[in-house]
């Protein structure tokens, strides 16, 4: 086989769990051409994981009117040119489905209906093979390859982290003690918890072990980190403004990440740093963190708005979660680490 079309559009942390696939391929299938269709939010994670070959920025909002389509047409155009052995749906959704199709691979490969969220997709592809008991997605998505004879799945992050004037920046400054990246937002208000705990955790940690903590935010973002700053008496500062790239040396460099279910905590996952995670509405054994000693907290059982953005009752589930019980966690996570 000379080459495959991998589709995962979004978002970051989605994107993230797509990434050993395109490692199994490489794998594989050395000399191939490995192509990966992408939201142009995030073809700058891309640029940095090896041995993909082509990133074809696809906004779906963008194509279905004006000098977008236009763009697109001429895109599908030289995709369909490159012969694709197979098409990938990562994300199973109808519109990445009908875009894995649009391409006329050999074979357009994705999830059999139970393991998608739009079941209509499954008509867009020629193979659907089942990931059986796999639970977490990465897994899911690796056992899409099946089809494709790659026997070899294991967990490959091939990324190359450069040294950005902003990483510089943030090793010196707390250098040579290091610190912890609190991460208090997420795209779902369900998924976030209280910034005041955050400070209240960034205070415990400099106290227990000495270390102060980088207050990770994204736009939008800025007050949320000021408040859990305002929370930590001294004990945490904002992070610098960071880009992807900024945001995964930053991460490799940390001591360890605290965070909900969003993008930066799977960027940690996936540089090997150190994570305590917080979940409430998500389900950590299917998209937490994967490290053999890394915790996530959740309360996710007792949920009643499972995968929803905000929460239907007066107090959330995640609201539940304690700095005490944070704490406990962070010092098991550093017992671990050895």
């Amino acid at each position: 086989m000379n080459s495959f079309l991998i589709v995962r559009l979004g978002s970051l942390g989605d994107v993230v769990h797509g990434i050993p696939v395109a490692a199994a391929l490489r794998q594989e299938f050395p000399s191939s051409r490995i192509d990966w269709m992408v939201d142009p939010h995030y073809v700058e994670l891309l640029n940095l994981v090896k041995g993909i070959d082509r990133k074809i920025p696809v906004d779906p909002r963008a194509i279905k009117h004006g000098r977008g389509r236009v763009r697109f047409k001429e895109t599908l155009r030289e995709l369909r040119e490159a012969d694709y052995d197979a098409a990938i749906d990562l994300q199973g959704l109808l519109k990445s489905a009908m875009l894995a199709r649009s391409v006329r691979a050999r074979r357009t490969i994705g999830f059999p209906r139970k393991h998608l969220r739009e079941p209509l997709a499954r008509l867009f592809y020629t193979v659907a093979p089942d990931p059986g008991d796999a639970t977490h997605v990465i897994y899911k998505n690796l056992a899409l390859l099946a089809p494709l004879k790659v026997t070899d799945r294991r967990l490959r992050f091939p990324i190359e982290i450069p040294y950005t004037p902003t990483l510089i920046q943030v090793v010196q400054r707390f250098d040579p003690v290091g610190y912890v990246l609190i991460n208090p937002g997420a795209a779902w208000p369900n998924k976030q918890w209280p910034p005041e705990r955050f400070g209240q955790v960034a205070a415990a940690i400099a106290r227990d072990f000495g270390w102060k903590s980088l207050v990770l935010w994204g736009p939008g973002e800025q007050e949320l980190a000021h408040a859990v700053v305002a929370a930590s008496n001294g004990a945490a500062e904002p992070c610098p403004p960071t880009t992807i790239t900024d945001l995964v040396g930053v991460t490799r460099h940390a001591r360890m990440m605290i965070s909900g279910d969003t993008g930066p905590l799977h960027i940690a996952g996936a540089v090997s740093t150190p994570i305590v995670s917080l979940f409430g509405p998500t389900r950590p054994e299917r998209n937490g963190p994967w490290g053999l000693y890394d915790v996530a907290i959740s309360r996710v059982h007792h949920c009643s708005c499972v995968y929803e953005r905000t929460c239907k009752k007066a107090e959330r589930c995640i609201d539940d979660i304690s700095v005490a019980e944070v704490m406990s966690a962070v010092h098991r996570r550093v017992a671990a680490r050895g």
